[in-house]
C-alpha cells in the first residue's frame, strides 16, 4: 500500500500557538491559570452564550451535561430516564448517555443532511423521555427550529453534540447556543487544543454545577474559613483542561472563521467537480444552515460501485479517505442486543454508502485537484473490473 500522501485531516497551527504554549511553560502556572478562564470567556462570546466551561474532552462534557441535569431537574421517573439521539454518530455520544445513567433511544436521520429527524423524535417520546441529544453531523446544524419546538412542548433537556460543528449556524445562530452545547477540540476538529472540550449554556446555576463536577465536586464559590478547606458537595471528577491546552485554544479561536471559510472554499471545488461524476453524490447544505465541513462526506449512488472498494482503492493511491460512521451505534456490540428490534432504514442505507474525503484548511488547491482526479480514476477502475 502506498503511503498516505494526502491525509484525511491535519491540524492548522503555527508560531502563534507555539509561543502561547511557551508562555505558559515559562510562567510555571500549568493548571488553574488565566488561560482557561480567557478561553472560556472568548468561547462563550463567540458562540453567543453566557457561560462556557472548559474540560478535558467533549465526551466528558456530554456526560456531565446529563449528570448535571439530574441535580438541576426535579422530574421523577418510573424507570430509567431516556435520552433520544441518532444512531448515526460516533459511539461517544451514546457512551455518555449510558455512563450518565440514562437509557439511549436511537432514532433515524434525515436522508439529505444525515442529521436527526424531527419527525422520528416525535414518534419515540414517552413519559420516561428526559431529554434529546442532537448531533450536528460533519459540521452542519440540525433543524433547530423544529427541534426546539419539540423540546419546549414536552419540557425536554436539549443537548447539542456540537463536536463537529464549531462555528456552524442555523438561521444565523451558532450551534451550541440553542440548548446545552458540547464541543470537541480533538486534532481532527475545526479548532484543536490536542484534546479538550467545552460546554456552553445560558443557565448560570447549571454552569456552576458543571464547574463543580469537573473539579472533584468541590465548588470554588462556597465560602470557607481557610484556603485549604476543600469540601465536596457532589461526587465529582477530575476532568479539567490545562492552561497549556487553553493557551492554544485562545489562539485557535482567533483563526476559526478563517479556517472554516477555507473549508467552505475547498468544498465549492469538490462539489462542482463531483457533481459531474455519475456514481457519486456530494453532501447537501441545508438552505437555513452555514455548514463548516469538519468532514466532507459524499456517498455512492445505488449499487454501481462498492463504497468499501472505493475507499480501499483511494487509500492505496495515497488519498486518506475513510468512513463515518460504520457501523452506526445501534449495530455495535455494546448496543446491539438492546437495539435488536429498532428499525432505522435511512441510517441503514446511508452508513453503507457514505465516505469521507480529506479536508483541512492547509489543503492546497493542487491537492484538491489530485483528490478529484484520483477519485475519478478509482471509479473508472472499479467500473471496468
Amino acid at each position: 500500500m502506498a503511503s498516505m500522501l494526502i491525509p484525511l485531516s491535519k491540524p492548522f497551527f503555527g508560531k502563534e500557538e507555539e509561543d502561547a504554549i511557551k508562555r505558559v511553560l515559562r510562567s510555571g502556572w500549568l493548571v488553574h491559570g488565566p488561560y482557561v478562564k480567557k478561553f472560556e470567556e472568548d468561547f462563550a462570546r463567540y458562540i453567543g452564550v453566557k457561560h462556557a466551561v472548559a474540560a478535558n474532552s467533549c465526551t466528558s462534557v456530554l456526560q456531565l451535561s446529563l449528570q448535571g441535569n439530574l441535580y438541576n431537574n426535579k422530574r421523577k421517573f418510573s424507570s430509567t430516564p431516556e435520552i433520544i439521539l441518532p444512531s448515526f454518530t460516533f459511539v461517544a455520544s451514546a457512551n455518555a448517555v449510558v455512563n450518565a445513567g440514562f437509557k439511549p433511544v436511537f432514532v433515524d436521520i434525515d436522508s439529505n443532511t444525515f442529521n436527526i429527524s424531527p419527525q422520528q423524535i416525535l414518534q419515540r417520546i414517552n413519559k420516561n423521555t428526559f431529554g434529546l441529544m442532537v448531533v450536528h453531523f460533519a459540521g452542519q446544524s440540525s433543524r433547530m427550529d423544529e427541534i426546539c419546538k419539540i423540546t419546549r412542548k414536552y419540557k425536554l433537556v436539549l443537548i447539542e453534540d456540537s463536536a463537529e460543528a464549531i462555528g456552524a449556524e442555523f438561521k444565523g445562530k451558532k450551534t451550541g447556543s440553542f440548548g446545552i452545547g458540547c464541543f470537541s477540540f480533538f486534532p481532527t476538529k475545526n479548532l484543536t487544543t490536542g484534546e479538550g472540550g467545552m460546554l456552553t449554556t445560558n443557565d448560570s446555576k447549571f454552569a456552576e454545577i458543571i464547574r463543580t463536577l469537573i473539579a472533584h465536586g468541590i465548588s470554588k464559590k462556597k465560602k470557607k474559613k481557610y484556603s485549604w478547606n476543600r469540601n465536596a458537595t457532589y461526587a465529582g471528577f477530575n476532568l479539567r483542561m490545562t492552561d497549556l491546552q487553553a493557551s492554544m485554544g485562545v489562539v485557535q479561536l482567533k483563526k476559526i472563521d478563517y479556517m472554516n471559510e477555507r473549508r467552505r472554499e475547498i468544498v465549492e471545488t469538490f462539489n462542482e467537480k463531483i457533481s459531474f461524476i455519475e456514481e457519486i453524490e456530494p453532501p447537501i447544505e441545508d438552505i437555513d444552515c452555514k455548514h463548516v465541513y469538519q468532514m466532507y462526506t459524499p456517498r455512492t449512488k445505488g449499487n454501481k460501485i462498492s463504497r468499501d472498494k472505493l475507499v480501499t482503492l483511494l487509500n492505496e493511491k495515497g488519498i486518506g479517505a475513510s468512513v463515518h460512521f460504520d457501523p452506526p451505534v445501534h449495530k455495535q456490540s455494546a448496543y446491539k442486543t438492546a437495539s435488536r428490534n429498532i428499525k432505522l432504514p435511512v441510517t441503514e442505507l446511508v452508513y453503507r454508502r457514505i465516505f469521507s474525503l480529506p479536508i483541512y484548511p492547509s489543503l492546497k488547491d493542487k491537492d484538491v485537484k489530485r483528490i478529484i482526479n484520483v477519485l475519478k480514476d478509482c471509479i473508472y477502475e472499479l467500473k471496468v473490473c
